[in-house]
């Protein structure tokens, strides 16, 4: 599959670069950012998939996550792709709402019309872009973990708990744990899979591991300022889930921190030491 070069920075040493490729999942160009290390001809390093939330695109992480240090200390590859398909003729919310449509895909492959036809995230991000990476990229996908904010939460844990056997280690930052319990996500799964919510359950964590699906252990930072910590976030939802199944879950509510790249940012290299951990 090719690829095209959008841009390259030198970094701590590495390339942070971005791409854009022609995607067959969502029938439309996608971008993404990888951070990667110089490597001797053969050698493969570890990668983070990084998964962004609401309204953002794989710019946000990159020019506000503050990785790059700690990703170059650790020799780890650390991607982000996009958080929908976009371009000329790509359906959107009716009333152009940030939840829902452009920038916010859920990470799901949608069944209903006109979605159907372009938001098919999960094909995107779980297949083609890890089949593009490996190609490209010095990537050892023997060693993979995952990681992602809010939205992008939601995505990192759905996709660790129903491929076991492909991440070592799974974290987020403020995730939607339960979409079939909160409106954002009761919003996006209505519109995306309709309404059989047993289909709604194969994209929600906590459904997830209340129907037998498990990971070695979790890491969650929150935000206890975080405005959608009640209403949309419900981490005390995941924490009884695993409680249940038996999931070790470190959740770790942080005082005074909001939704924000702030809040990401102070925790990123806390995060990244944990997947190195269970990377090597």
């Amino acid at each position: 599959m090719s690829m095209e070069q959008v841009s390259a920075n030198l970094a701590f040493g590495g390339v942070q670069g971005v791409y854009k490729h022609a995607s067959a999942a969502t029938g439309t160009d996608m971008t993404f950012s990888v951070y990667v290390l110089p490597h001797e001809e053969g050698a493969k390093l570890p990668v983070i998939w990084y998964l962004s939330g609401l309204t953002c695109t794989h710019a946000n992480v990159t020019e506000k996550g503050e990785f790059r240090r700690i990703c170059a200390e650790l020799g780890l590859i650390f991607v982000a792709p996009d958080t929908s398909p976009r371009g000329e003729g790509v359906p959107n919310d009716a009333g152009g709402a940030y939840d829902f449509g452009l920038g916010a895909g859920f990470y799901v492959d949608a069944t209903q019309a006109p979605f159907d036809r372009n938001y098919r995230m999960w094909t995107y991000v779980t297949e083609e872009l890890p089949a593009l990476i490996v190609e490209h990229f010095p990537a050892d996908m023997e060693r993979q973990s995952i990681m992602g904010h809010s939205m992008g939460g939601h995505g990192a844990l759905s996709i660790a708990l129903r491929h076991q056997e492909r991440f070592r280690a799974v974290s987020a930052f403020s995730p939607i744990v339960a979409p079939s319990q909160v409106p954002w996500g009761i919003k996006a799964l209505t519109g995306y899979l309709g309404d059989d919510r047993d289909a709604w359950r194969k994209h929600d964590a906590t459904a997830l591991i209340e129907d037998g699906a498990r990971v070695p252990a979790i890491l969650v930072d929150q935000g206890d300022a975080d405005q959608f910590l009640v209403e949309q976030l419900r981490p005390d939802l995941l924490e009884k889930a695993c409680d249940a199944a038996g999931i070790p879950l470190t959740l770790r509510m942080q005082p005074g921190y909001d939704h924000s790249y702030y809040f990401i940012s102070t925790f990123m290299a806390d995060h990244l030491t944990w997947h190195a951990e269970r990377l090597r």
